[in-house]
């Protein structure tokens, strides 16, 4: 990834069409100067769709990335 890539690990809810690869489907935010400017939908290592950040779709992203993340933070702060 470049410096300008934060991976997102997320799975999409959506089902794979039959014809489709089984590789996971994964989330990458661009961003530029701290700000999300675009979310790279992959399949594999295979570049499926570019997603505006502000549309629904992304913010429904970004929304559930920042949830498991605080989650995670917050979860290894208890742990120490």
């Amino acid at each position: 990834m470049s410096e300008n890539e934060a991976a997102i690990e997320t799975v999409a809810a959506e089902a794979p069409e039959p014809e489709a690869s089984t590789e996971e489907i994964t989330y990458h935010a661009v961003e530029k100067d701290g700000v999300v400017t675009a979310i790279w939908e992959m399949q594999g290592r295979k570049h499926v769709r570019t997603i505006d950040p502000r549309s629904r779709q992304g913010q429904d992203i970004l929304r559930l990335y920042t949830t498991e993340h605080h989650d995670e933070v917050a979860g290894e702060a208890t742990a120490s």
